[in-house]
């Protein structure tokens, strides 16, 4: 039996990039760089980083509507990219029921934040915070806000499999959508910065000061930042379709690459296979691309080793950070916008020092201005998690 096709109707992102699909596009697609990350040392006192931080002119909405232990700033985030969203999900829930809709959420900060104030606020007082309830620190709590606030009652769930689970909660919603179970999803990713996650990642010496310079022998590591992004998806025809998805899990180290790249290359065959498309129709592939040293040597081998110098490469990190368990979904909607009313087929530029290391076999690396000529058909995005757990997105024209 033929699989029915899978379409990412509508989407909507916040990230470094801006609070709309018209400065996300503008930083995008800039002639020159536009420098979106920001040096400071609000996360990390003493130590200024660079850091995708959401521009200072956005302000979260106030969560007064919702139960103390949703009022979190992941939550304020996640709400935030829904908003524009709303009215087409509205119109969704009428026409085809609530129960028909489900709601798939990749996270991994949750409510880190408000559980260091509280925990700080007991070590000084002996007691927790009034009004503290500590659910609001658990992964699916995100989920559960949003399903609650926007009416949804079909499956809902989050997914946390650190870096690779934005992408991943959208081929969930693809495999319930090929499965019938319901007739439209609203998939995607989210996760605020918090100084925990920022010491965990500098105790990981995984964190550069300076704006991170992926496949550069100049690398040496990665800079955080916080996004959220959501899809409508459905099996009504739309601007772009999700054509195929491939999952692996090399288990080959708690938080290094297999560096072979094994587990890599299989999640984007399987992308190919389930699209039935060959490595040669692919215009352009947005790299996991996070600057440190194993993570670049790993994906450039395997990106090499499917797709030679064909298909144009660029990471997009230099533009927002690596947004962690939201990463995948913002740079699903970084390809989306590739494809849609993109006439000459611009590209998103690789922002580096030019300097390539010898040592990684050479791709072909978008530069400013660089463009297909002609509307792009089909792109794939590489999403790549601690434990090994690997995604691979391919998306085509609708």
């Amino acid at each position: 039996m033929e699989r029915p096709p899978v379409y990412l109707n509508a989407v909507s992102a916040i990230s470094a990039l801006g609070a709309s699909a018209e400065q996300m596009r503008a930083q995008l697609f800039a002639d020159a760089d536009p420098q979106t990350l920001r040096v400071t040392e609000q996360y990390s006192p003493g130590r200024a980083l660079a850091l995708g931080c959401l521009p200072s002119d956005v302000e979260l909405p106030a969560l007064d509507f919702a139960v103390p232990a949703q009022r979190s700033r992941n939550n304020a985030l996640a709400w935030a990219a829904m908003l524009p969203l709303k009215p087409q999900m509205d119109a969704l829930i009428a026409r085809v029921g609530a129960e028909r809709v489900a709601l798939i959420v990749g996270t991994s900060t949750g409510g880190l934040d408000e559980g260091m104030f509280a925990a700080d606020a007991y070590r000084r007082a002996g007691a927790f915070p009034q009004g503290f309830d500590y659910t609001v620190q658990e992964l699916g709590d995100v989920a559960g806000f949003l399903a609650t606030h926007l009416g949804i009652r079909g499956p809902v769930h989050a997914t946390s499999t650190a870096c690779s689970s934005g992408a991943k909660a959208l081929a969930s919603g693809a495999r319930l959508l090929v499965s019938g179970m319901v007739d439209a999803v609203i998939a995607g990713g989210v996760d605020a910065l918090s100084a925990f996650t920022v010491a965990g990642f500098s105790a990981l010496e995984a964190v550069s000061a300076e704006r991170c310079n992926p496949l550069s022998a100049h690398r040496h590591g990665i800079n955080l930042g916080e996004a959220a992004a959501f899809f409508v998806m459905t099996r009504e025809r739309g601007p772009v379709r999700l054509a195929g998805w491939g999952e692996s899990q090399d288990a080959h180290h708690m938080s290094a690459p297999d560096p072979t790249g094994r587990g890599a290359i299989s999640a984007m065959q399987q992308a190919l296979d389930r699209a039935g498309m060959a490595a040669d129709q692919v215009d352009y592939v947005n790299l996991h691309g996070t600057a440190t040293p194993h993570n670049d040597a790993m994906e450039s081998l395997a990106v090499h080793t499917l797709f030679g110098s064909g298909a144009a490469v660029s990471s997009t990190k230099p533009l927002t950070g690596h947004a962690l368990a939201a990463a995948g979904a913002l740079e699903a909607a970084i390809c989306w916008h590739v494809l849609h009313d993109n006439p000459l087929g611009k590209l998103p530029a690789h922002w580096w020092d030019g300097v390539a290391d010898a040592g990684l076999p050479a791709l072909r690396i978008a530069g400013p201005q660089d463009a297909l000529g002609r509307s792009a058909r089909a792109v794939l995005s590489n999403s790549f998690a601690f434990g090994g757990s690997n995604c691979s997105l391919l998306f085509a024209a609708g």
